[in-house]
């Protein structure tokens, strides 16, 4: 048996619940959530520190409270959460079918459109070629607060590795279970994010090391030390009890390679239109499945502009012509999210660019006929959303190139 439903939403993050939240009050019949969690809210759930709620709630809360606000707001809009359940498959036959798993068993869903909002993960010690022993006391943020939440502490004195906004929540967690980190260490000359966000830690008397790469991991049992590579080429061992390893983001983009969808290169996750649509129109995609990575409160507001699109398609007032026009990233764009556009309708309405290195220039959007919009010349850095307006395209123009003039 098949059970049919209008939309169906994979991740019960700001993202998934934001947009199945819009789909009900934009009229669409049934919106169905799965997560394989068992509790909805996604990653800001186990962020015990505010703030968030802010652009959504008018408030600053925790994290914890943000997720329960969020799936308090879906349900109350009618959006049916089915919690503890896993996407195991898509069928992009005819008609599309989900097949879906929990301890209920395996069921099979026909729904019009699926919206995947699946998130991301950080990189564990495995993918970053760190040298040394193998003892207890490694982790990502979100390991760390899975055990915080459980009122579990792995370590007194940490090495915060990373200077993204996530470190500063591995910080707020490691003084939330009574840790206090060593250092904190970028490898890079500067820190990821804004520098004023920096002063965090200066304030909670934790020392910030720019120029210094995490080279090697000691302990027989738990963690002993860390060695650091220096920029100027100088090693430095420095005693502790765990490292937290933060940032470099991945999409959870395996449903979409299982599915045959295509993927962008810079990304990692599914290549889009402004609309949210696939390669496969009737599968979307939305929140930091997109681009690693976004806070909640920006994916939370670009999944309900993804909504409004999907709820014209399925309502029939949907606007503008489909012959795509391609999005390239030319050299020094990491990134570039949509990856074609799809006509004239609004969808999230800009270019969301990153580039790959720290440079100075200015971002030119152009054609093959030329330059059609830019940017002021500036410091460009790695990991810091650009956002350009979607520039009006003439009639035939079939691809639109991003880059940097030095």
């Amino acid at each position: 048996m098949i059970e049919a439903c209008d939309v169906l939403v994979v991740g019960a993050g700001p993202a998934g619940l934001a947009a199945a939240t819009r789909l009900r009050e934009r009229g669409l019949g049934t919106v169905v959530v799965i997560d394989r969690d068992p509790l909805p809210g996604g990653i800001p759930r186990h962020c015990g520190h505010s703030p968030f709620g802010m652009r959504e709630f008018a408030r600053i809360l925790t994290g914890p409270a943000y997720a329960q606000a969020l799936a308090d707001r879906a349900r109350k809009a009618g959006v049916e959460l089915r919690l503890a359940t896993t996407l195991v498959g898509i069928d992009r036959g005819q008609p599309l079918v989900a097949t879906v798993t929990s301890d209920a068993g395996m069921a099979r869903l026909m729904p019009q459109r699926i919206l995947l909002a699946t998130g991301v993960r950080e990189t564990p010690r495995s993918a970053r070629l760190i040298g040394g022993d193998r003892p207890l006391g490694v982790m990502t943020t979100g390991a760390l607060q899975l055990l915080a939440e459980r009122g579990l502490s792995p370590f007194r004195r940490p090495v915060i590795v990373g200077s993204e906004l996530v470190a500063l929540s591995a910080l707020l967690t490691c003084r939330s279970i009574g840790a206090r980190p060593v250092a904190m260490i970028e490898a890079d000359e500067r820190p990821t994010t804004r520098r004023p966000f920096l002063l965090l830690p200066r304030l909670l008397g934790v020392p910030v090391r720019y120029g210094a790469a995490l080279a090697r991991i000691e302990g027989v049992s738990r963690v002993e030390a860390v060695t650091l590579d220096h920029a100027d080429g100088a090693m430095e061992r420095l005693a502790c009890d765990g490292v937290v390893l933060t940032g470099r983001f991945t999409p959870e983009a395996t449903m979409v390679r299982a599915a045959g969808l295509e993927i962008d290169p810079g990304t990692r996750g599914p290549s889009i239109d402004q609309l949210g649509r696939t390669s496969d129109r009737r599968v979307l995609a939305a929140g930091n499945l997109l681009h690693p990575v976004e806070t909640a409160g920006r994916c939370w507001a670009e999944a309900r502009m993804i909504a409004d699109g999907l709820a014209d398609d399925l309502l029939g007032s949907s606007q503008g012509h489909e012959t795509p026009v391609e999005v390239q990233a030319g050299p020094g764009i990491a990134y570039v999210v949509p990856q074609r556009l799809a006509g004239s309708a609004p969808g999230m309405g800009r270019l969301q660019i990153r580039v790959g290195g720290a440079r100075n220039g200015r971002i030119v959007v152009g054609t093959d006929d030329g330059q059609v919009a830019a940017r002021p010349r500036a410091r460009l850095l790695p990991e810091r959303r650009i956002d350009m307006a979607i520039p009006a395209l003439a009639e035939g123009v079939r691809r639109l190139r991003v880059g940097i003039e030095e």
